[in-house]
């Protein structure tokens, strides 16, 4: 009988952006593969997605994953790439 080898789970990530601001009754919701935002008045909807896209295109420019990426790089790397 044969020994069952034990592979490891693969990890899974994905990021939540959750806005609180919004008052004109509008329900948005932005999703992508590894992100999620919902919520928001439209600039701060506008302003996490844009902060997102800019933290994954300097994920891939350093050749990482977000499922390899240490929690405190990530958070250097989402400040990095949030707009002013």
């Amino acid at each position: 009988m044969k020994k069952a080898t034990r592979r490891r789970p693969k990890k899974h990530a994905h990021l939540l952006g959750v806005g609180f601001d919004n008052h004109d009754g509008h329900k948005r919701i932005t999703s992508a593969e590894k992100f999620t935002i919902v919520g928001g008045s439209e600039e701060t909807h506008g302003r996490m997605t844009e902060t997102l896209v800019k933290t994954f295109e300097h994920l891939k420019r350093r050749g990482k994953k977000l499922e390899s990426v240490e929690p405190k790089e990530l958070a250097e790397i989402i400040h990095e790439s949030t707009p002013e």
